[in-house]
């Protein structure tokens, strides 16, 4: 039985909409790691990464994350409550980064993470979910894209979530965020050794889902 597959990879690149896709083709959980990383970035608020690690501590042991039902039906819970909608906005994800970037907060949702996924088969989408956070995970996959793809691709996802957003505005950050992801001390974005690597910019999600389901069951 499959229990963890782990899809890794810069914003915007498809890993959201592959990941629901692939969990319910699958009949297994799908966990956005993505959006947990939001959702204590809005909970602590703009400026939280500046805080001394010790104020930051009490905050995170005061969440719980809680992850309900099967493939994109799938939702995290966060204190027994539904993640907000403005944990997607690019103000918000650029604050994640920051966050993403302190040991103990990482050390935190890595073991929400981990103790979610022993006890429940899943997709898991993030940044280091096959290189440091599931790395037994049999099948393991990397999804990357232009940064003019992925800039467009998240411009029409909010667009349709009713956010107005700037196309060069979520360049802008889209640069800088990956910038930080990719060169942070503290498991910087990077596929896994053994993961294989998708181009997500040559084909639509749908052709996307079926490479990785074909490498899925090649391998299973």
């Amino acid at each position: 039985m499959i229990t963890i597959v782990t899809l890794d990879g810069p914003a915007g690149v498809g890993k959201t909409t592959v990941a629901r896709q692939l969990a319910d083709r699958l009949g297994i959980a799908y966990m956005d790691t993505g959006a947990m990383f939001r959702s204590v970035a809005l909970a602590f608020g703009e400026g939280a990464w500046e805080k001394p690690v010790d104020q930051l501590v009490p905050e995170l042991n005061r969440l719980d994350f809680d992850l309900e039902g099967i493939g994109s039906n799938a939702e995290l819970l966060l204190n027994g409550y539904p993640l907000s909608a403005q944990i997607r906005s690019e103000e918000v994800g650029l604050w994640a980064s920051h966050i993403g970037r302190i040991p103990v907060v990482r050390d935190f949702l890595r073991r929400n993470q981990q103790t979610i996924g022993r006890s429940t088969p899943l997709v898991a989408e993030g940044r280091d979910m096959g290189s440091v956070v599931f790395p037994e995970a049999r099948h393991k996959f990397f999804l990357d894209a232009s940064i003019e793809v992925r800039a467009m691709r998240r411009f029409v996802q909010l667009r349709e979530m009713g956010m107005n957003e700037d196309l060069e505005r979520i360049r802008a950050q889209m640069r800088i965020r990956d910038d930080q992801d990719r060169n942070r001390s503290v498991a910087p974005l990077r596929p896994a050794a053994d993961a294989v690597l998708v181009d997500t910019g040559l084909t639509d999600a749908n052709g996307v889902l079926e490479q990785i389901l074909s490498i899925i069951v090649k391998t299973s």
